[in-house]
């Protein structure tokens, strides 16, 4: 942990003020409703950019809350600063995602164990080959149990963190033949710099709609009715 750097360019918090597990989300409006329902007197760290961050307690753990955008670009740089100038250790992202199988349904939960990706964000690391972003075990494990204990229908195994949301050659059919049972945009660089950092991160992801059915959810139920992937995040920390 850099102390000397923080604030950062993109975070206005101090050091000290951003708690080692940091539950994060696309949308900071989504942030602000996790804070005020789920956090015992929650903080606010940050504004910069309007990416709402707050810093607070569960069950007497300390927890922070913080967006990280749209796009493997944005995540990558938010959890970079987390990572490397915060001292933070966990990060779990909890997000929307599009279905890939007709074994899911709007409002299953998908935990990511792998993420492919269509972005050259990996290219930074010069690795002269495919690198495979895998979430932590642990994290996994913790909270695919916790699932089967809240009674919550859920799926474990690959997505797809695309840097393409409206594509002008859809390969859907492609991703579906090798077993990836959604689509989002953040899970893969989450999951490289956690392995670069040597830290730990899981996604968690609601199935918002679904790209064989048609169905959709509007952006109001996806800012607050998310809860149930909340509940399994918080109950693994």
């Amino acid at each position: 942990m850099k102390e000397n750097n923080t604030p950062t360019p993109h975070i206005g918090a101090k050091c000290g003020e951003i708690a080692e597990t940091v539950i994060m989300a696309g949308d900071p409006l989504r942030v602000k409703f996790m804070a005020e329902k789920y956090l015992e007197n929650p903080v606010c760290f940050n504004e910069v950019r309007g990416m709402l961050g707050y810093t607070g307690t569960y069950k007497g753990k300390p927890v922070s809350m913080m967006g990280h955008g749209m796009g493997m670009p944005s995540i990558g740089l938010y959890t970079y600063e987390l990572f490397h100038f915060y001292g933070v250790k966990t990060i779990i992202r909890v997000g929307s995602a599009g279905a890939y199988t007709r074994d899911l349904k709007v409002g299953d939960l998908v935990i990511a164990e792998g993420a492919c990706t269509d972005s050259n964000y990996g290219d930074q690391y010069e690795l002269g080959g495919v690198f495979a972003p895998i979430g932590d075990f642990g994290l996994l494990r913790a909270a695919a149990d916790s699932c089967d204990r809240m009674g919550y229908r859920y799926k474990v195994g690959n997505v797809l963190s695309s840097d393409v949301f409206y594509r002008e050659n859809p390969r859907t059919e492609r991703w579906i033949s090798m077993g990836v049972l959604a689509v989002e945009m953040e899970v893969a660089a989450l999951y490289f710099n956690a392995a670069r950092s040597g830290n730990r991160a899981l996604g968690i992801l609601t199935i918002s709609d679904h790209l064989l059915t048609g169905e959709v959810t509007t952006s109001e139920e996806r800012q607050k009715t998310f809860t149930q992937m909340m509940d399994v995040a918080l109950s693994v920390i």
